[in-house]
């Protein structure tokens, strides 16, 4: 049956058509949706883990046993997930492991542009790249039967626009594939002595890969009809077919390792050929290595952000491509913010009026916080790093500044753990802020081992913050509720000024998710009472505009209250003015 698929949730269907027993996952735009549709098909076993570390180990264990497995991520999440891939390489697999990372050219909603061929390619183990929803299906497919062919991990590249982009599939039924476990202690105990065996197995496995690569038909030339050629792959094939619909194109399914025949005849056929790829030259430093030397590549095309038919056109010929629209207006640009009643925006509120004190922030929702009006936030590096810098800063100041690391629940226990118990064990002087609002609020509401539900929504043993910092060692751990903004002012500054590792739970259920109900009573503003001090506007509350005095929006409004808590004047309460 063919029907339209987003990119990410044909991959799902790959994974369900391809006989997958076991799939894994930690939430990451542009990569959450492949689980959460793997979800919904209860032929597979199928998990959040606290982090992409653990999440492939579990996968590598399924696969091992016997298991078609797959663990997805972004492609931040590969660097976490990098020390089990780099060793998983050398045990190789008994059933096909897949890895589907998704990378994000423009950084829509990642701290920076990563290419994650360079870590393929440093790991040893072959690529796949699909261009759209079926290819996004048929190379999953692919990928086990590479991965059990040649005894490998195989990473599925997607970008941002194949994976939330949607096209045509065809839907297929479900095959089983099957394998027996088989205890091999050479194989899969990476001891010194049998790893150096391993090695010599992964080189010899590499030679392979190229030389199938060279006869694998999704590495394929689309002859043009003018004299024109290009060597692209993924999403920027489509760029370059829209852009120049008569060329000749060497598309790479398979994009490392590459074939080096096919590849070199090609390029023999032309003067000039341009080799189109977002992010990294990994295509064009390989071909060149290659000796091939009529090729065109990031001295016309950029390293960074996201291409598109326009801009290849301009690059090649500095020619446009015409838009069949146009937008009549410039809209005016608009900043992200925290939702409305977001239990965030009054711990952010409050940092902000804390004098001498540097705050580490990490990856979340809550990173909005650096931004006007709360500008709380000092620093913001990678998921569970806030922690790790406040320890370093403090200790650099011989404990003389002030620091606080603010750090979300899901991604506490996705690498934040480790953080605090370093800074107990080396005596340090920090206040953690952890904003508990029960979910992984950024990617969309999935649950982690905090929440006390599995992703299947199924209620599950909950992991306890409070018991488990008390263990780790920290002076001080304490419940906040974060809309209490009064209370919270004193009571962050008391905790500053005790020596060691305290802890403050800022706990509250994000406002938007499904499963907590609030009993509503929206906001309203007494203008007769209203001084028009504006102190309210200083929440950066979405519900909350400026007219001639303030104003609440009640359609907005989700009636958390804290506008209330910082009025000085009693202008605002949940009694609407007459």
């Amino acid at each position: 049956m063919k029907k339209l698929l987003l990119g990410n949730y044909a991959v799902a269907r790959g994974c369900y058509e391809a006989g997958v027993k076991v799939a894994t996952a930690y939430p990451g735009t542009p990569s959450t949706e492949i689980t959460e549709a793997i979800a919904q098909y209860d032929e597979i076993y199928c998990e959040w883990a606290p982090n992409e570390k653990v999440a492939l180990e579990v996968a590598i264990g399924a696969a091992i046993y016997g298991k078609r497995a797959i663990c997805s991520m972004k492609h931040v999440g590969l660097n976490v997930a990098a020390d089990p891939l780099f060793t998983a390489s050398y045990t190789g697999i008994n059933a096909g492991l897949l890895i589907a990372v998704a990378d994000d050219p423009g950084m829509h909603s990642s701290q920076n542009e990563q290419d994650t061929r360079n870590i393929a390619k440093a790991a040893k183990v072959p690529v796949l790249e699909p261009a759209d929803s079926q290819e996004c299906i048929d190379f999953v497919k692919i990928g086990f039967e590479i991965s059990e062919k040649f005894d490998t991990p195989v990473i599925l590249r997607l970008t941002t626009r194949v994976a939330h982009s949607q096209s045509v599939v065809e839907e297929r039924p479900r095959e089983e594939v099957l394998f027996k476990y088989k205890k091999d202690i050479q194989k899969y105990v990476m001891m010194p002595a049998m790893a150096r065996s391993r090695h010599e197995f992964v080189e010899r496995r590499l030679k392979s890969l190229k030389e199938f690569s060279e006869t694998l038909g999704i590495n394929k030339i689309e002859q043009g009809t003018r004299k024109i050629a290009f060597i692209t792959s993924g999403i920027a094939y489509q760029y370059v077919r829209e852009a120049y619909p008569d060329a000749w194109v060497l598309k790479l399914g398979m994009v490392w390792p590459l074939p080096e025949r096919l590849i070199k005849d090609f390029c023999s056929q032309f003067e000039k050929v341009y080799v189109v790829e977002e992010l990294d030259p990994f295509l064009e430093e390989n071909i060149k290595a290659m000796g091939i030397n009529n090729i065109v590549g990031k001295e016309i095309f950029k390293l960074t952000g996201e291409y598109s038919p326009s801009f290849i056109k301009r690059a090649v010929e500095n020619n446009e491509i015409e838009v069949p629209y146009k937008v009549k207006q410039t809209l005016p640009p608009r900043l992200p913010v925290l939702c409305p009643g977001c239990p965030h925006r009054g711990i952010f509120y409050v940092l902000s009026r804390l004098k001498d004190v540097i705050i580490t922030g990490d990856i979340g929702c809550y990173t909005l916080g650096a931004l006007s009006p709360f500008n709380a936030m000092d620093s913001c590096v990678c998921m569970g790093a806030s922690i790790g810098m406040a320890h370093g800063i403090s200790n650099a100041s011989d404990k003389k500044q002030k620091v606080i690391a603010v750090i979300g629940d899901s991604t506490f226990v996705h690498s934040g753990i480790p953080g605090i118990i370093d800074a107990v064990y080396n005596g340090s002087d920090i206040l953690v802020m952890i904003l508990d609002n029960s979910t992984t609020g950024m990617t969309g509401h999935q649950d982690h081992p905090a929440t006390g539900y599995t992703i299947k929504g199924e209620p599950t043993y909950k992991l306890d913050i409070v018991s488990l910092c008390k263990a780790l060692g920290c002076v001080a751990v304490e419940e906040i509720n974060p809309y209490k903004i009064k209370e919270n002012v004193e009571k962050i500054k008391q905790l500053l000024d005790l020596p060691g590792v305290k802890v403050v739970i800022a706990k509250a259920p994000c406002r938007l998710h499904r499963r907590y109900k609030f009993t509503i009573s929206k906001r309203y503003i007494d203008f007769e009472k209203c001084k028009n001090c504006r102190l309210c506007l200083s929440l950066g509350c979405p519900a909350i505009s400026l007219k001639d005095k303030p104003t609440i929006d009640a359609n907005l409004c989700l009636a958390c209250g804290m506008c209330e808590d910082v009025c000085k004047f009693g202008a605002i309460s949940s009694q609407k003015e007459q």
